[in-house]
């Protein structure tokens, strides 16, 4: 299956399910993408390429020692595409429903392979994962998560503000970067459109909801997102601060 238009895309994620199931064999149920891919927002200029690997059960040292090597050689092999995956390798029984107490697993995430638990917005990546995920090889993912409720969705939102973006308020070093300025921006469009309809919908979709719903002032804003790397780019770090700021207020009032 090709999941996307692009071939260097489509490319990798074949190197990728190659690698993961020699190395994973019986242990590898399905390779899943999410995000901008799953959602029909996938941007060749700012996206990446999210993914979930689902194992049969947890993985030991040696099976997540391979992983490690085996994304260090495709990073290493100089692909565009190969730099922007960004994943998890997560077991069937843990994919089921958001714990906080699950076992950390193996991700990878800006190129660093590591592992770690789950955060909250995970409950967001699983809501979206059976709504709308791609399947790259393995069964559906419906009848393996689920389903994620309005208010579920909405609690997640709240952690995320508040465990992400709440804290760049004091310490807004990452919003230098105009890159990250447009993220955050489309972020907050996402979270309040959530927060209002507990319901998830793409990036665009959200933005264009936001500069109805904020008005005027937003919407030249919101609209440099959106271009973001094209067309007319300012440094918009009070503007980014105060949507943050105006995002987590909604929250805490929610």
């Amino acid at each position: 299956m090709d999941p996307s238009p692009l071939r260097d895309v489509n490319a990798t994620l074949h190197a990728l399910l190659s690698g993961v199931r020699a190395i994973l064999g019986s242990r590898f149920i399905g390779l899943y993408l999410y995000g901008s891919l799953a959602s029909g927002d996938f941007d060749p200029e700012r996206s990446d390429i999210d993914f979930v690997v689902v194992t049969d059960g947890a993985l030991p040292e040696d099976l997540i020692r391979a992983l490690g090597a085996m994304h260090a050689r495709l990073a290493a092999s100089g692909g565009k595409w190969a730099a922007k995956l960004e994943g998890a390798y997560t077991p069937r029984e843990a994919l089921r429903r958001y714990d906080p107490a699950a076992a950390p697993c193996p991700r990878i995430n800006e190129g660093r392979f590591y592992i770690a638990g789950e955060e909250s917005d995970w409950i967001i990546q699983r809501y979206v994962l059976r709504e709308q995920g791609v399947v790259v090889a393995g069964p559906p993912l419906g009848p393996m998560i689920d389903p994620v409720a309005p208010e579920d969705l909405r609690r997640a939102v709240l952690g995320y503000l508040r465990e992400w973006w709440a804290p760049m308020l004091d310490s807004p070093a990452r919003l230098r970067s105009r890159e990250y300025q447009a993220y955050a921006v489309l972020s907050m469009c996402r979270s309040m459109y959530t927060l209002e309809h507990g319901a998830m919908v793409s990036k665009r979709a959200a933005a264009r909801w936001a500069q109805a719903m904020l008005g005027p002032r937003w919407v030249p804003v919101i609209e440099r997102a959106l271009a973001w790397p094209r067309g007319e780019q300012i440094d918009e770090m009070g503007e980014t601060l105060e949507l943050i700021r105006l995002t987590v207020q909604r929250g805490q009032s929610a």
